[in-house]
């Protein structure tokens, strides 16, 4: 499959300006050493500041990306460095990307001794692996029979042997990692992958197997959270998931009485145990698919009560979502659509109308029951895949003037979307909604060009936006705006408090700011490099160097160099003896 068409734009919308400056650097001096695709997935590895390289995936289908990531520490405003510049090989050098086979492809040539062979090759490399294989192996050799409600089986149809001696381990890895003085949670991610297992049995109509699993899977978690619940590990999030799949594995299954019983004893016993909240499991055994009034709504008749006799428990909402979720999988969409309706969730009911092609429906029912940004971009991201591209354009329209938190989101896709269709209008305010939500430099330059003879009144409201909004990380895109429009002061006022962490874009303020405000340079830059000289921080001396530099620059501009020499020679008095500080002091740019 080809890889989908991405434009330098749409590299510049998803990186900041730093990111995208670094990356383009990185890609100009070869630092993307390979990208690989494997089907659907993209592998490149990127050289960077650790000695190995960072590893870059991209997923994506035939509508564009789906998911992308980067093995760095970057966690800030839009795509790092390593993924711009890998991007930037995709863009414009695609003809270099290796074709390799997937994972599926490679397996087929192999015969069953052939298989064999590999896996236990790999298991003597990452010994790891074989509780892992061990646990699927057990649970792939013990099927039963799909079906939508699954009758109730006995509790030893598959082996949970190999799930409990997983969930162990990773409470005795856990204490390891505590007792060596590691501080971040090392159990959660890892219990939720065990978790998942569970999930996707359910995900299949095995409810029965997902429950074994859950017992095995729950009741080890609170035999052993002792032992690490004294270095302080928390259960809120394994508990909320945990309850999450123990409500959609009880609606799957058929429980006999007895077997009811037993969930609901083991279920109280674990949640007072282990001070967890299982209600919405425990509501959901008790009410499972014949509680009158769910009955009563699936056959279509809308009682006025809704699903409650008073007022309704903090979890309905989330086990409404459940019930849909089995509901959709089973392909009971006219139950699903009563049941969304009724529960006021509105996202589901617009979004399930799309998919089932009833797209005058969904348009109707947006008039009154669409109430967030939100609720808008879901249905109208089902409109387009629908390939009702007008429908879906109106519904995002709507949306921008609906409340919500997407609002960035949301305005990039439709003005791409308004842009594909021609509707240059559309465009222009669904980039305008985006950049109030987010101010971008690309967005910023994009409105011009759309903007035409109107850009001086649009610029003006752009930029007062630009002043008001107190978004983190957006600093870049500010001094980006203002130095394009040479608005030095509202750069200056954007940059003067900031920590000598943004150092770079601290530098292009002062760069600009010399001849225009070189007081204000002179006095930052003073500041900044005192702070590092009088701690005596060695290993930071020469970004002390480069503020004093800057400084000198504001002195000879404003034809002060003899009070820049009177200044240097108090620093050289002050820090005499500091003989790295003292020989940067006698390279070129100091004098």
């Amino acid at each position: 499959m080809c890889i989908p068409k991405i434009s330098e734009f749409t590299i510049r919308r998803y990186a900041n300006a730093k990111s995208f400056q670094r990356g383009e650097a990185y890609y100009e001096a070869g630092a993307v050493i390979s990208v690989t695709q494997r089907g659907h997935m993209l592998y490149a590895e990127v050289e960077g500041s650790e000695a190995r390289p960072y590893r870059v995936n991209l997923s994506f289908d035939s509508q564009g990306l789906i998911d992308v990531s980067c093995t760095c520490a970057y966690d800030f405003d839009g795509w790092c460095k390593h993924i711009v510049a890998t991007m930037l090989v995709c863009t414009r050098h695609a003809d270099t990307i290796e074709q390799r086979p997937t994972l599926e492809q490679l397996l087929d040539r192999l015969d069953h001794i052939q298989t064999q062979t590999l896996v236990q090759e790999l298991v003597a490399e990452y010994p790891q692996l074989i509780e892992m294989i061990d646990n699927h192996v057990s649970l792939m050799t013990n099927p039963t029979p799909k079906s939508q409600i699954i009758k109730s089986v006995p509790p030893n149809a598959i082996d949970v042997a190999p799930v409990q001696r997983q969930v162990r381990q990773i409470f005795r890895d856990a204490v390891r990692h505590f007792e060596e003085g590691y501080e971040e949670d090392p159990i959660t991610d890892e219990l939720l992958s065990v978790v998942q297992i569970a999930s996707d049995f359910s995900e299949r109509g095995e409810g029965n197997n997902a429950i074994a699993i859950l017992e095995a899977i729950t009741s080890t978690c609170v035999e052993n959270w002792y032992d690490v619940a004294e270095y302080g590990a928390e259960n809120d999030e394994i508990a909320w998931e945990l309850n999450d799949a123990w409500c959609e594995a009880i609606l799957t299954t058929e429980l006999t009485p007895e077997e009811t019983v037993d969930v609901q004893v083991n279920l109280e016993a674990w949640q007072d145990e282990w001070n967890a909240d299982f209600r919405m499991s425990l509501e959901a055994l008790q009410q499972g698919w014949d509680y009158p009034p769910l009955v009563r709504i699936l056959q279509g008749n809308m009682i006025e009560e809704g699903l409650w006799q008073g007022e309704s428990p903090d979890y309905a909402d989330n086990l409404v979502l459940s019930r849909l979720k089995i509901l959709e999988r089973q392909e009971r969409y006219q139950e699903y659509l009563y049941l969304a309706e009724v529960a006021g969730q509105n996202r589901q009911y617009l979004t399930m109308l799309g998919q089932l092609g009833r797209v005058e429906e969904a348009m109707n029912a947006a008039q009154t029951q669409m109430n967030s940004m939100e609720e808008a971009f879901a249905l109208a991201r089902t409109l387009r895949e629908q390939g009702a591209l007008p429908q879906a354009l109106h519904i995002a329209q709507m949306g921008l003037k609906l409340p919500g938190n997407c609002q960035y989101d949301l305005g990039s896709w439709t003005s791409d979307l308004a842009e594909a269709l021609g509707d240059e209008t559309a465009t222009l305010a669904a980039v305008k909604a985006a950049f109030q939500a987010h101010p971008s430099f690309a967005d910023y330059q994009r409105i011009e060009q759309l903007a035409g003879e109107n850009w001086e009144g649009i610029k003006t409201d752009l930029l007062k936006s630009t002043r008001n909004c107190g978004i983190w990380g957006t600093e870049s895109a500010k001094v980006d705006i203002f130095l394009y429009e040479g608005l030095i002061d509202d750069a200056i006022a954007i940059v003067a408090e900031l920590s000598s962490y943004y150092s770079e874009l601290i530098h292009r303020v002062m760069d600009a700011a010399i001849s225009h405000n070189p007081s204000w340079v002179i006095a930052n830059a003073h500041r900044r490099a005192a702070k590092i000289m009088d701690a005596s921080k060695a290993e930071y001396y020469s970004e002390a160097v480069e503020w004093l530099k800057k400084a000198r620059a504001a002195y000879l501009e404003s034809g002060k160099r003899a009070d820049w020499l009177n200044y240097r020679e108090k620093l050289i008095q002050t820090h005499a003896r500091k003989r790295k500080l003292m020989e940067m002091f006698k390279q070129k740019g100091m004098e």
